[in-house]
């Protein structure tokens, strides 16, 4: 039977899949049912310094190849999360499973401002969302597109966190995401969630308008993989030893090998539970040790970085693939 316990930062997760943020909410009912279904870690929906309605339907759609959002960072405000956090922390503690509280703002210091009153319902890690604006800014760029603006924020909720292990969550359409990671990590940085959701646009070609309310939102699904595999590819390459949760398109245990395969420690999972309904969490467990088994692989540890070898062929001329000499 090949290992499937996953140490992370202070603890082993019992399982690589952690359940991304905002895909069950908040309510202890719900994370609790996502740790029973095999996540080795839950992530509640992000929370900011004041309540939010989000923004009005249509706010999702599956467009074919991945589903795109715009739900506008509905939360009830720190203040009411705590509670709701607390609550999923009793549930989720018998069973030996971490609570990740994931927090967003509009100005670094404000970062720090919510990390402080989230730390108090005893979150096992906090993850930072720095893809969105930055209020304070001339241009209101996210954070995440800035190596400054992303390390501010950093420093802020570590600060605020009171040892409570740090993740910052980072995004992909930035003209390096390696920078950003090694900003963050200078800046304190104990973990990195590559990646968040990619800005796109879908348009009715009947009525020639777009579709969501909002008109543009983030892409997930399907389509995001091949780019959050390139991300979780250059992140694990500039930051050495740093965990990595890798996040974007997971809908198969292959799919999670693969991302393991680039990097990532542990393996965000969260469209695939549209795609493939309550069970999928169980499910891609199940193929991901089917796989190791029939690779005679023991632990998912020994596939990590695996992408990272010399290839197998060399490029000529030509352009022609030429194995390598063994």
């Amino acid at each position: 039977m090949s290992t499937l316990a996953t140490p992370f930062l202070r603890r082993t997760l019992p399982t690589p899949l952690v359940l991304a943020s905002g895909i069950w909410g908040t309510t202890a009912s719900l994370l609790e049912r996502a740790a029973q279904a095999g996540c080795g870690a839950v992530t509640a929906k992000s929370c900011g310094p004041v309540p939010r309605p989000g923004h009005v339907n249509p706010s999702c759609l599956d467009w074919g190849h991945g589903l795109i959002n715009a739900i506008g960072l509905a939360n009830p405000g720190v203040d009411a999360e705590v509670e709701l956090l607390a609550q999923a922390r009793r549930h989720l503690d018998p069973l030996g499973v971490p609570l990740i509280a994931s927090i967003f703002a509009g100005t670094a210091p404000e970062f720090g401002e919510v990390a402080a009153k989230v730390v108090a319902a005893q979150p096992d890690f906090i993850e930072v969302n720095i893809s969105c604006p930055n209020v304070g800014s001339e241009f209101g760029e996210p954070f995440a597109a800035n190596p400054e603006s992303a390390a501010a924020v950093t420093r802020h909720v570590k600060e605020a966190a009171a040892g409570t292990p740090v993740i910052v969550k980072l995004a992909p359409n930035v003209p390096s995401v390696a920078r950003i990671a090694l900003a963050v990590v200078d800046a304190g940085a104990d973990a990195l969630c590559a990646i968040n959701t990619m800005p796109g646009l879908v348009i009715d070609a009947a009525s020639g308008q777009t579709i969501l309310a909002n008109r543009s939102g983030g892409l997930s699904g399907p389509a995001l993989k091949p780019i959050a595999l390139k991300c979780v590819y250059d992140v694990y390459r500039a930051c050495p030893g740093v965990p990595i949760i890798g996040t974007g398109g997971v809908t198969t245990g292959i799919d999670a090998i693969e991302m393991v395969m680039a990097g990532a420690t542990a393996v965000g999972v969260g469209s695939a539970i549209y795609y493939r309904g309550a069970d999928a969490i169980r499910t891609i467990l199940d193929e991901i040790a089917c796989w190791l088994e029939q690779q005679g692989i023991a632990d998912l540890a020994d596939v990590r970085g695996l992408a990272h070898r010399e290839p197998l062929y060399a490029a000529t001329p030509s352009g022609a693939p030429v194995p390598h000499a063994r």
